[in-house]
């Protein structure tokens, strides 16, 4: 363990590579993540100043067949360049994975097996001095042989038991064959340790379950014996006690314990059923409960700090916490990281041996809001947004390398408290349901927002509160964006360190003082104060016409007042401010939008009436996600003119089909306008895409939210959107 050891916390990385199957297919997160083709990746994580990564060497790729035929071409690239930029891995044989084609956990050739790839490996890279052969051992049992989620989708105790045997002998063969080439490698054990709460029926089943999160340790340490609980419900399971008297004759106990914690890995089991939404309920055969997150309904839930006090107290061994990650908007991302790297300090200072705190998924993750179970594409990022020609750094990232680099971060946003901190976290009816309150610290810079009281801006000034974000929202009255003067008050009374240009007309008169002249005193003054800026142009720069979707650097081509205001503000924002945000959308729709056309569409139909919708073909931009897209751009220090539309393009009239397809009403009801002046969007525009990343959901899922919940829904999720849902991934 001489190797893992340090006076210092380290900060350690890791790149999601789970290779799960569900059925017959396998879905490899390496490869949809861009990794498994770019070599660069080494580079941009040793940049941030990360010298340790948990590194996949998986049996189902370099080696689904015989060892003697694997594939080691991928590996020996990443391994040298790991090598030469001074990164040490730490190896994963196996990742929520249940190996290649022909095996699985259940399969009793299975521990052999693994051991032989185990020692190929070793002996292709004698030089590696660390590796976790199977992650989460207890965690991937349960989704695959208990809950049937992933394969072999078995659904009983016995099974659960079978697989969690399974993947420990597996590691103790793996370890011993990896040893005889390297006698000094470390195991690196990782495990989820989620904590369960209850109410007091269900304490029974909150102890069992806060014992069987322990059984892999356990299990390897040779801990296990007759008088142990566990012992008495494995056996009762079918389990032989030669079985488990193995492990004790086979000890192979981590040389580090690897707690992988996630914000919803807690969890709270309650009775009162009619207290939560069905998705939740669940049972033991004994009672029925539900099974929620527990920071969704406890005061003082457990956090990773007591993890680490649980597992040190149990163990005594070195403690790394070995994946950080949150499914969220980007300043809790970089909260969530903060608090976990706090979380560690505080350990170490009350004399736990915690030797490193690991930023997962780098480059994002797939589809985890679902547990793989479904292949939607919808994706986190992480320290790199990958949706892009390439791997594009975040706030995240940012973060990574300050703790990396320095272990302190000057962020104010990672500062402030997280949503797990405040009174918006609390769900069911449970905690201290108060209003929601701004997260950031008193005095800090806030975000300055023209055009209050406009769509845009009431939008931002939601969804700012929402994710502990301070913004100042000026009506026009209180501020005209045009007056240079009246600007610069504005920046010396608030000193915000971004300005969001919300502010636009269509009166004809106005276009350019409010769309060209505004715009451009805001980018003046911010240049000059060092202060971020974004504005908002849209599709109808580009005339309607057939042929490609726009990009961000095609030539406009702008046709009327309002369009061509549009475009001259973006080429005087850039010339005065190249630094400064632009971002192009599609015709809006959104909560608020009261007025909008698909606004009064759904209210006729839903009277019964006729409703009259234009032909003209436009991209679509549902506000919420516009909002919570620019927040995530502007705290990521990004610049230039972005895209933000759902890809493709299609009529008014297309579009009151879908929604009122969605709302179950009558879309006989709808009349193509022989006036095209009649339906209030007259105009169309080309559609966009974009070169620099797509960053919105579907057209399909915003139209489902906007629907479903007049738009309120991708507000209320930011508080924890993809958090993830039970365990560590």
């Amino acid at each position: 363990m001489s190797g893992l050891q340090g006076v210092l916390l380290e900060l350690w990385g890791g790149v999601e590579c789970t290779v799960n199957r569900v059925g017959d297919t396998f879905r490899d997160q390496l490869v949809l993540s861009g990794h498994d083709a770019r070599e660069d990746d080494l580079d941009r994580f040793a940049a941030l100043g990360l010298r340790t990564l948990r590194f996949p060497v998986l049996w189902e790729r370099t080696a689904p067949g015989d060892p003697a035929d694997a594939d080691w071409r991928w590996a020996d690239a990443r391994l040298a360049r790991a090598r030469a930029l001074g990164i040490r891995p730490i190896v994963t044989l196996v990742h929520h994975g249940s190996g290649p084609p022909d095996t699985h956990l259940l399969d009793p050739r299975f521990p052999e097996r693994l051991a032989a790839y185990a020692r190929a490996v070793a002996l292709r890279y004698p030089w590696i001095d660390a590796y976790t052969p199977v992650n989460e051992p207890l965690t991937t049992a349960r989704f695959s042989a208990l809950y049937g989620l992933w394969y072999p989708h078995a659904r009983s105790d016995l099974e659960f038991a079978r697989a969690v045997l399974n993947e420990c002998r597996a590691t103790v063969l793996a370890m011993r064959a990896i040893r005889e080439i390297a006698p000094d490698a470390a195991l690196v054990q990782t495990e989820d340790l989620g904590r369960t709460d209850a109410t007091p029926l269900l304490a029974y089943q909150a102890e069992f379950d806060n014992e069987r999160r322990w059984l892999a340790f356990d299990l390897l340490a040779g801990r296990l014996g007759p008088d142990d609980r566990l012992w008495r419900h494995l056996r009762h399971c079918g389990i032989e006690a030669r079985e488990l008297e193995w492990f004790r004759a086979n000890q192979c106990p981590p040389d580090m314990v690897g707690v992988n914690h996630y914000l919803t890995s807690n969890r709270y089991l309650d009775p009162d059923l009619e207290r939560y939404p069905p998705d939740t309920w669940g049972g033991n055969g004994r009672h029925r409960y539900a099974d929620v997150a527990s920071v969704r309904v406890l005061d003082q839930p457990y956090g990773p700090a007591e993890l680490l006090e649980d597992a040190w107290r149990r163990y005594r061994l070195p403690l790394a916490i070995t994946e950080v990650h949150l499914g969220c908007t980007r300043e809790e991302q970089c909260r969530w990281l903060r608090a976990v790297w706090n979380a560690a300090h505080r350990a170490r200072e009350r004399g736990l041996d915690v030797r490193a705190v690991t930023a997962w998924a780098l480059l994002g993750a797939f589809d985890w809001d679902s547990l793989l179970t479904r292949a939607t594409g919808r994706y986190e990022p992480g320290a790199f947004d990958i949706r892009g020609p390439a791997p594009r750094l975040t706030a995240l990232g940012r973060l990574v390398g300050e703790l990396a680099e320095s272990g302190t971060t000057s962020s104010p946003v990672a500062r402030a408290d997280g949503w797990w901190e405040r009174p918006v976290r609390f769900m069911y009816g449970h905690g201290r349901r108060a209003r929601v309150v701004r997260a950031t610290p008193r005095g800090e810079r806030p975000i300055l927002v023209t055009g209050g009281g406009g769509l845009l801006a009431t939008a931002f000034d939601r969804i700012t509160e929402l994710r502990g974000l301070r913004a100042v929202p000026l009506s026009r009255a209180e501020l005209d964006i045009a007056d240079p003067a009246a600007v610069e008050r504005a920046l010396d009374e608030y000193r915000p360190w971004a300005v969001v240009n919300a502010a636009t007309t269509r009166e004809f008169a106005r276009c350019t003082r409010d769309n060209v002249e505004g715009p451009a005193a805001l980018a003046r003054a911010c240049r000059r104060n060092g202060t971020a800026l974004v504005t908002f142009s849209c599709d109808l720069v580009f005339s309607a016409g057939r042929g490609r979707p726009r990009l961000e650097s095609d030539p406009v081509s702008p046709r009327g007042a309002y369009a061509e205001s549009k475009a001259a503000a973006e080429r005087g924002v850039i010339e005065l401010m190249p630094e400064a945000l632009i971002a192009r959308t599609g015709a809006l729709f959104g909560a608020d939008e009261r007025a909008s056309p698909l606004a009064r569409v759904l209210e006729a139909l839903g009277s019964g009436e006729e409703a009259v919708v234009a032909a003209a073909v436009r991209s679509f931009t549902f506000v919420p996600d516009l909002v919570n897209a620019v927040l995530d751009l502007l705290l990521d220090g990004e610049h230039g003119i972005w895209h933000l539309a759902t890809t493709g393009a299609l009529s008014w009239l297309e579009l009151a089909r879908r929604a009122a397809a969605l709302a179950g009403l009558d879309a006989s009801r709808l009349r193509e306008a022989a006036d095209p002046m009649q339906s209030g969007a007259s105009q169309g525009g080309a559609p966009l895409d974009s070169k620099r990343g797509r960053l919105l959901p579907s057209l399909e899922d915003a139209l489902t939210r906007y629907v479903r919940d007049t738009g309120q829904l991708a507000c209320a999720r930011v508080a924890g959107v993809a958090a993830r849902p039970a365990a560590g991934a």
